[in-house]
């Protein structure tokens, strides 16, 4: 089975090309550290000027050594000459992508890591850097963090079936790894590291069968799925969920990234179900006979998620549907009684009407000709 192979990626590769010994260079590696979590634009021109001059030491030095040299100077290297026991030809019809900072640093690191790559004939090389991840702060590692969790999720996982799903953590800084060693649990085939020492022997850990228990946060499946669409919770409603997957934003309770990564493990089996009562809207019987005719249960977690959407953005509005416009396509039915409607996508939608309270009443769920039909326009 061909590999996806995701490789964290650190600046070891840079800095460990500064000549220590030469006079002109003992300030450098000071100036590189207190640099390391800045971008390109926020870098200094005499820390940017060092960083091209180490860069191009590493295309020299990876360009002019041997595979054992080439080993030693780059962690990530390191990992994927271990995976492919030294013969990158293996890899060819593998995808790899580089997780990188979003530092000066860091990605000029995945620049030199992906031209060598793409030179070993490993075309299908890519640098993924999560918006704003670095350890400047806690706030903008999690951001870092949940902008990963988007693109494992959408880009990743689709993936899963075909390809085997490979992290290798052998680079990186702790911080990452730590992280990714958790959510290599959940989204990966196999974790790969290398043993520090002589034979760069390679530690492969497959997935563990990890089940989240479900009945802890079953009863807040409401609350999970608002929050999941962004809405803020009162600490009041959510009292029993682990702490672990709640975090706080401007006063409220939001899911913090393992909050995340837990429900998109558990959403399936909690929205596929019975039909969830939302703040600010109200299903009508019509609205649930539709409902219970799904037979898809993807179908009815997309509707449900969508359902979450429209009630956080009401909750926000305090009931003002105009916020829905752009969202969800919200638009009212020509020469009806004030009788609304949105999409779950392109040929679905529910047609609605506002009620007493600034209650969205959901009337019927399906096709155009079905709602139109039903709603005998």
């Amino acid at each position: 089975m061909r590999r996806v192979v995701i490789s964290t990626i650190g600046t070891s590769l840079l800095t460990n090309q500064i000549n220590r010994s030469e006079e002109s260079e003992k300030d450098w590696y000071s100036h590189m550290r207190d640099a390391a979590n800045l971008t390109l634009e926020n870098t200094s021109k005499d820390v940017i000027s060092i960083i091209e001059t180490l860069k191009n030491r590493a295309i020299a030095k990876l360009e002019n050594s041997s595979i054992t040299q080439i080993r030693l100077a780059s962690a990530e290297l390191n990992g994927i000459y271990g995976l492919y026991k030294e013969k990158l030809q293996h890899g060819t019809q593998d995808i790899h992508w580089l997780v990188s900072t979003d530092t000066a640093q860091g990605k000029a690191t995945a620049e030199i890591v992906k031209e060598f790559l793409r030179k070993q004939e490993l075309f299908n090389t890519e640098i993924y850097t999560p918006s704003g991840l670095s350890t400047a702060t806690t706030q903008s590692f999690s951001e870092g963090i949940d902008d990963l969790l988007v693109w494992l999720r959408e880009r990743i996982l689709p993936l899963k079936d075909s390809y085997k799903i490979c992290f290798n953590l052998v680079g990186s800084f702790k911080s990452l790894q730590g992280y990714l060693n958790t959510i290599g649990m959940f989204y990966a085939h196999e974790i790969i590291y290398i043993f520090e020492g002589k034979e760069s022997n390679l530690i492969t850990i497959p997935r563990l069968p990890i089940k989240v228990d479900e009945s802890l946060i079953e009863p807040y499946k409401v609350q999970l799925a608002l929050m999941a669409e962004g809405a803020g919770i009162s600490g009041s409603e959510i009292t029993e969920i682990p702490e672990a997957i709640i975090g706080d934003f401007n006063g409220k309770k939001v899911l913090s990234t393992w909050g995340k990564l837990i429900w998109d493990e558990c959403k399936h089996n909690l929205l596929s179900k019975n039909l969830l009562e939302f703040p600010k809207l109200e299903s009508t019987d019509t609205f649930r006979a539709d409902y219970n005719r799904i037979r898809d249960p993807k179908q009815k977690v997309t509707l449900q998620e969508d359902l979450a959407k429209v009630s956080a953005l009401l909750i926000a509005s305090n009931g003002d549907t105009s916020v829905l416009f752009q969202p969800v396509n919200y638009t009212r039915y020509q020469n009806s009684n004030n009788i609304d409607h949105f999409r779950v996508n392109r040929s679905l939608r529910i047609s609605c009407k506002v009620i007493e309270g600034g209650i969205l009443s959901l009337r019927y769920y399906g096709t155009h000709d079905h709602v139109q039909r039903s709603e005998r326009l």
